[in-house]
């Protein structure tokens, strides 16, 4: 699909005077990011454990909640952790389960089946719970949209805290406690935690109160080597690397590369991944999908089993059995977007696409509608009809919030939630599936200009090929981790002359290309998924290039290398 550039505008004269000894590019990815007082770029470029986090005590009822979950831990009461069953739920779940039994409590984590409960809490689940004595259950990266599952609780003398992060519905619950800095009755300063993230600030305030109640104390700083958990659900989710997260994903990935949690050595080791060399993009394309694996097609006990296990044998076991679901959970993800994109057929002026099938795997639908929004630049909606209930999930653009566009079509669905880019959705019945699907195409029709809809690539800064040097990555490495909100750094080059075109890899699937631009200083670039192009260029052919820069690493040597984003032929060859 042919991409707009959008090369970001120069940095303001007056912002550059304030810092003169600062390299120029470094100037521009800050204000890029909208991170131009003096006090909010210490805070990005020089993140601060001790400084930077917010009091969890912000949130209205925090008090509340930590005072009734050390209650419950002094009186020995039972305690449920109900999680979610993705990479941010299930390492949530361990964040809280984790420090009420070490504050010494009586805890049991419950996380539900996506296939036959669904996301959140569910009646069936709340009776089960009951029955068997819990007196607290407090909720991890879920339970915003529970109106009767609490009210069922509350009915049953079970005092509820939630603790979540995804956007307010119509109504709140009626909870002993909410913690979400989501909705409109929080004042918390930062709004884009994880739903790990909330979990730690649940944690820490936990910490910070214990020692005035009988329970375990714990050292000083305990609570930081959960860090590791709350980076791997706030990557997974996709929430933005700034402010808040920023700080919590550095110093996350810090503990990572030390962790001591065995099924995370035994998971890395799966996808041939030393722990020291974990990083953000490991997290990204190796750790989550394999946790994520286990929810979408079976239960995500297994992913929450391996992040808390301290037996060696079981650590390896379970990693062998996530690794393994994930390679079924890709073989699926192909052939069911095959099948979604024979039903949507010819796209054409569709303002939001839709896909509906009989028994796809709830825990997939998801990433084929990702699948297609990526492909099409459209809204998407994958929806399957599966053991008698109607489940869906979407996934959206810029310009179209689909998590409102749900609450507009409330009479049609009986539980709904998400954020604005992406969703998850249950259809009441049958009958209200077309209506639904017709007031949802009638909204993104009515925000979104079909006839412009292109993908658009967002560039930091246009630069000669020539000065990019050690020192420029030096520079650029001082924005890591990058993510949601800070992307790695996209610069643009024109008018280059290819020298060398070659293909490499499987079946010539990626693009080598040796250039040069203002000198006849030869440069390397590579293409991954760009082989297509071998046949349209050829030496002496000029070109514009979008990319990232990478090092390149082999047998000892380091060299710096260009990792093309996007390329077209330039307008000098007209």
């Amino acid at each position: 699909m042919l991409k707009k550039w959008a090369v970001c505008p120069p940095i303001n004269p007056s912002f550059a005077n304030q810092f003169p000894a600062w390299n120029p590019v470094v100037l521009q990815l800050l204000a890029n990011r909208d991170i131009t007082e003096p006090g909010v770029i210490e805070r990005f470029l020089k993140p601060n454990y001790a400084a930077d986090l917010h009091d969890p005590f912000l949130f209205v009822d925090m008090e509340k909640a930590t005072d009734r979950i050390l209650r419950a831990i002094e009186k020995k009461e039972s305690i449920v952790v109900y999680g979610d069953y993705d990479a941010d739920g299930v390492s949530a779940t361990a964040v809280m389960s984790s420090t009420i039994e070490a504050l010494g409590g009586v805890v049991k984590a419950y996380i539900p089946f996506r296939e036959t409960e669904g996301y959140g809490l569910n009646l069936k689940a709340v009776r089960e719970l009951h029955g068997a004595g819990a007196r607290l259950v407090v909720t991890v990266d879920c339970g915003t949209s529970n109106i009767k599952e609490a009210a069922a609780l509350k009915a049953a003398g079970v005092d509820l805290i939630i603790t979540d992060h995804h956007e307010e519905p119509l109504q709140l619950p009626d909870a002993f406690a909410l913690i979400n800095p989501n909705t409109k009755r929080d004042r918390y300063p930062f709004r884009y935690l994880a739903g790990s993230g909330v979990a730690y600030k649940v944690a820490t305030a936990l910490l910070a109160r214990h020692r005035q109640y009988p329970v375990t104390a714990l050292p000083e700083g305990w609570e930081k080597w959960l860090l590791d958990l709350v980076a791997i659900g706030t990557i997974a989710d996709l929430m933005p690397l700034l402010d808040e997260n920023r700080t919590l994903v550095r110093y996350g990935l810090t503990v990572l590369q030390k962790t001591k949690r065995l099924g995370i050595q035994q998971l890395a080791a799966s996808a041939s991944t030393a722990v020291k060399d974990l990083n953000e993009r490991a997290v990204g394309f190796q750790i989550a999908p394999r946790l994520n694996a286990a929810g979408r097609l079976n239960h995500a006990s297994t992913a929450y089993r391996l992040l808390i296990t301290t037996d060696p044998a079981e650590a390896a076991k379970l990693a062998e059995e996530l690794n393994a679901t994930n390679q079924e959970r890709q073989r699926l993800t192909e052939q069911i977007t095959d099948q979604a994109t024979a039903l949507i057929g010819e796209v054409r002026e569709q303002p939001i696409l839709s896909a509906v099938g009989d028994d796809w795997p709830i825990g997939i639908v998801g990433l084929i509608a990702g699948r297609l929004t990526d492909r099409h630049y459209r809204p998407a909606l994958v929806i399957s009809r599966r053991k008698g209930e109607i489940v869906g999930s979407g996934r959206s653009i810029e310009g179209f919030d689909i998590t409102a566009g749900l609450r507009q079509c409330d009479q049609y669905l009986s539980r709904y939630g998400g954020h604005s880019q992406a969703c998850g959705f249950t259809v009441k019945d049958e009958a209200s599936l077309q209506p639904f699907l017709d007031q949802m195409a009638s909204l993104a029709k009515s925000q979104l200009d079909v006839a412009t809809l292109v993908p658009v690539v967002s560039i930091d800064a246009e630069l000669k090929l020539e000065e990019i040097t050690w020192e420029l990555l030096a520079e650029l490495e001082k924005f890591i981790p990058f993510g949601s909100k800070n992307q790695k750094p996209k610069f643009l080059a024109t008018d280059i002359s290819v020298l060398d075109v070659q293909t490499v890899g499987a079946d010539g699937k990626h693009l080598r290309l040796t250039v040069s631009h203002l000198t006849a200083e030869p440069r390397k670039l590579i293409g991954f998924y760009f082989g297509e192009w071998n046949a349209r260029i050829k030496p002496g052919d000029r070109i514009d290039i979008v990319f990232e820069v990478d090092v390149n690493e082999w047998k000892g040597n380091r060299e710096l290398q260009l990792k093309i984003v996007d390329l077209r032929m330039s307008e000098v060859n007209d």
